[in-house]
C-alpha cells in the first residue's frame, strides 16, 4: 500500500499536479514520511502530535474539525488506508487497494478488519470517488460496497525507478529463486516451500519480507534463505541477481512485486488467481496457488523459457508509467468534480 501511494505521488507530480502531502504524525513518523518522500516533488505539511495514531483515529470517527483548518482551500482531498478525515468542500476521494478484509477476513488481522471496515462504510456513504489499483479491485468495490460505476476509476501502479535490469546484482552463493511477501497466510508461502522441495535443490530459495501475523511458514529448511525486510535498493539487487521470481499469493489487489521483478529483468512465476491478471499480463508462467505440483512444474517451465519471459516481462512492465498513473488520477478527479 505504501508503494502504491508513493507511485501515485510520483505520477501526480510528473503529470503537473500541485500536491500537498498532509498527515498528523509522531516525531518518528514525520522522519519516516519525509524519508519516503525524498525526491518526489510534493509539499510536505506534516502535523506533529502526541499520540498521533489515536488522534488520527479519533479525527476520522468524530469528523471534525475539517481538514481546511490546516490546509486552506483545496480541490481534492484524497485519503488512503485507515484515516478518513473530514472536509467542507472539494472532491472527496479515496483509494481501495483490495477488499481482502471483506472477502477473506480469515486472512487478515482482526484489527485490520475493524479499521478498514469502518473506512469502507464511511467511504461508501461519503466519497465522490474511489481510485482502485486494478480493474479487478474496481469490480470488487462496485459489487461488495455497492458503489455506482461512475464513482470508481482505475489507476494502475508502476515499478519504481530503482527497479531496472541494469545495475548491481546480489550474490547469495548458489543460484536462487526469489519471493517477496509479508509472512502471512494470504501470501501462501507454504505452497511455494513444498514446491521447492520437489525441485531437488536445483536452486536456493531467498525469502524477503517482514514477519506478519498468523501461523508463520517454516523457513528453517535446507536451501531456504530468510532475508527479512530489505529496502528498495537491496531488493532491486536481489531481483536482478535471481534466476527467477516466484509469487504464490492467493489474492492481491494488483501485485506490484510482479512488475518490479519484470522491470528488473527476471522471469516470473505467479499465482493463477485472476486478481493477478493485470500485473502478469501474458508475461508470466501461472500456476494454481493451492497446487504444489503445478507450482513446481511452473518453476521448471520458467527456467526453460527464461530468455523469452525476460523479454516479455520487460515489455509488459514498460506499459506502466508514472505519467500514465498521474494522468489517470487527474482524469478521475476531473470526472468527480464535474459531478459535484
Amino acid at each position: 500500500m505504501g508503494n502504491y501511494i508513493l507511485c501515485a505521488l510520483r505520477g501526480l507530480a510528473e503529470a503537473g499536479a500541485d500536491v500537498v502531502a498532509f498527515a498528523p504524525v509522531s516525531v518518528r513518523g514525520k522522519r519516516r514520511v519525509e524519508e519516503a518522500l525524498t525526491g518526489i516533488d510534493v509539499e510536505h505539511r506534516l502535523l506533529v502530535l502526541p499520540a498521533a495514531h489515536a488522534w488520527r483515529t479519533a479525527w476520522s470517527r468524530v469528523q471534525r474539525p475539517a481538514a481546511e483548518r490546516w490546509l486552506g482551500r483545496f480541490d481534492v482531498l484524497h485519503f488512503s488506508d485507515w484515516m478518513y478525515p473530514p472536509q467542507r468542500d472539494g472532491v472527496r476521494a479515496t483509494t481501495i487497494h483490495d477488499l481482502v478484509p471483506l472477502r477473506f477476513p480469515e486472512w487478515t488481522h482482526g484489527r485490520t478488519v475493524r479499521m478498514h471496515g469502518a473506512k469502507y462504510r464511511h467511504a461508501a456513504r461519503s466519497a465522490h470517488l474511489f481510485v482502485c489499483n486494478s480493474a479487478y479491485t474496481a469490480r470488487d468495490v462496485q459489487e461488495l460496497l455497492h458503489v455506482e460505476d461512475e464513482r470508481v476509476h482505475v489507476a494502475h501502479p508502476f515499478p519504481a525507478p530503482v527497479f531496472r535490469s541494469d545495475g548491481e546484482r546480489a550474490e547469495l552463493g548458489p543460484p536462487y529463486a526469489l519471493t517477496v511477501a509479508t509472512l502471512e497466510p494470504r501470501k501462501n508461502l507454504e505452497t511455494l516451500l513444498d514446491a521447492y522441495e520437489l525441485l531437488g535443490g536445483e536452486l536456493a530459495l531467498a525469502v524477503v519480507g517482514a514477519s506478519g501475523w498468523g501461523l508463520q511458514p517454516r523457513l528453517d529448511r535446507p536451501g531456504v534463505l530468510r532475508l527479512g525486510y530489505v529496502d528498495d535498493e537491496e531488493l532491486a539487487r536481489l531481483y536482478r541477481g535471481a534466476s527467477l521470481f516466484v509469487y504464490p499469493s492467493r489474492f492481491e489487489g494488483f501485485g506490484i512485486p510482479v512488475l518490479e521483478a519484470m522491470a528488473s529483468g527476471v522471469p516470473v512465476v505467479a499465482s493463477a488467481h485472476p486478481s493477478l491478471d493485470e500485473a502478469c499480463g501474458d508475461a508470466a508462467v501461472r500456476a494454481d496457488p493451492e497446487n504444489v505440483d503445478a507450482f513446481a512444474a511452473a518453476v521448471g517451465e520458467a527456467l526453460q523459457r527464461r530468455d523469452e519471459l525476460i523479454a516479455l516481462g520487460s515489455a509488459h512492465a514498460a506499459r506502466f508509467s508514472a505519467r500514465a498513473m498521474g494522468e489517470a488520477f487527474l482524469a478521475a478527479y476531473a470526472d468527480a468534480a464535474a459531478r459535484l
